[in-house]
């Protein structure tokens, strides 16, 4: 598993941690956020409204080709199911 390069805010019990112990926490929260930041769950709790062409598009390939391009195109959106 590859460490991602992130900025974290920690919010402790305790009024002082050693080095040790928060890059414990940090360490662990990173593990956490690799398995619930990928594409599966991504493009399950998001659709792309694309307006040019009148279409909702829900399947995975298809959302990560758009979202991969250089340029993108204008009236597409990325729309939260929540």
């Amino acid at each position: 598993m590859k460490d991602m390069n992130r900025d974290l805010w920690l919010l402790c019990k305790n009024d002082y941690m050693t080095q040790s112990e928060l890059d414990r926490q940090v360490s662990l929260l990173n593990t956490l956020l690799y398995y619930a930041e990928n594409w599966n769950n991504f493009c399950a709790s998001h659709e792309i409204l694309d307006i040019n062409r009148r279409k909702i598009i829900r399947k995975p390939h298809l959302m990560q080709s758009i979202l991969h391009e250089r340029r993108l195109k204008a009236f597409v959106f990325v729309n939260n199911l929540n």
